[in-house]
């Protein structure tokens, strides 16, 4: 049997330089300093989604042509941070498998 830790390859949940995405190699388990720093960093990004989509509820019956533009600015972020976080999560899931 191969006592040899189980290298991993996590899917950070912020891009790197030009937008291209980051990687976090480990053979810990996912229980090191950057794996915790990514768990919070998605875990804000999933919060500030959804209490986007709440504000984009109550704004959308009477807001402005100029507050529907930067509400669908930041919504399309959401959106990509919350793909990014389910990409991630998806890829660690096939992995434990």
């Amino acid at each position: 049997m191969d006592a040899t830790p189980r290298r991993t390859l996590r899917l950070l949940p912020w891009t790197g330089e030009g937008a291209k995405p980051c990687f976090l190699i480990t053979d810990d388990g996912g229980g090191g300093r950057v794996s915790r720093m990514a768990d919070i960093a998605e875990a804000v990004r999933l919060d500030m989604a959804a209490r986007l989509l709440a504000h984009a509820d109550d704004l959308l019956s009477d807001a402005t042509e100029g507050q529907l533009r930067y509400l669908a600015e930041r919504l399309t972020e959401a959106l990509r941070d919350v793909l990014r976080v389910a990409e991630s999560r998806g890829r660690r899931s096939v992995e434990e498998a």
